[in-house]
């Protein structure tokens, strides 16, 4: 399903964050991409996602190479694809509802459909009855779990998340990683990106480990 052919990555101040990564992910697949700050994880998921482009090398999805893809192409790409940000990009001028409602209207749900949708995802992550809610009122990981809710709510066959578990407390952190299973078991391909293995070890997933743009050995 995800392919990297000898990809790099690098960003103005010839700072190299991939340097000739090669991988396979499979369909249904669930992965994490572990490394330390700066070892090139973010940078993975926004090449799957179309965020970003390699500086050389291929990204492919299904054998489309995202390289070569219109503006057109990658947003109809990413009607497909599930993002959870790090750093959440929650808007705090809409309730928790609207939030979940944006992608759905987006992509042209009319709006009895689209608040259906929106309310079973924000009661699968554990928000029902907070729909009206201010997101500034919500927990750090009540606002995580907006989150997650807003990237899976059109159903997506693909689910990225970056760093979902950082700044929660463990308990926390491992309901969120139990979401995430329950999203795989569902038959989505799942990739998260974490700095903090000791939440990968139950799960027996496979582990790609990043070391400054290359896969450590």
């Amino acid at each position: 399903m995800i392919r990297f052919e000898q990809v790099s990555k690098i960003y103005p101040g010839k700072f190299r964050a991939l340097d000739n990564v090669s991988f396979t992910i499979d369909k249904g697949e669930m992965i994490f991409v572990a490394g330390h700050s700066g070892a090139g994880k973010s940078t993975v998921l926004k090449l799957i996602a179309g965020i970003l482009k390699p500086s050389s090398g291929k990204v492919k999805i299904n054998q489309h190479d995202l390289g070569q893809l219109s503006d057109n192409q990658l947003g109809f790409l990413r009607q497909h694809v599930g993002i959870v940000f790090q750093d959440h990009k929650i808007l705090f001028d809409r309730n928790v509802l609207q939030n979940v409602l944006l992608p759905l209207f987006i992509i042209g749900y009319d709006r009895k459909t689209a608040e259906k949708r929106a309310r079973a995802a924000l009661e699968k992550v554990g928000l029902g009855g907070r729909e009206s809610a201010d997101p500034v009122t919500l927990s750090g990981g009540e606002q995580q779990r907006l989150c997650i809710a807003r990237a899976v709510v059109h159903q997506p066959g693909l689910i990225i998340a970056d760093e979902p578990s950082a700044n929660l407390d463990r308990a926390y952190a491992l309901d969120i990683m139990e979401l995430f299973r329950s999203f795989h078991v569902n038959g989505a391909t799942v990739i998260i990106a974490a700095h903090d293995e000791t939440l990968m070890a139950d799960y027996g997933h496979r582990i790609l480990r990043l070391q400054e743009g290359r896969f450590a050995a």
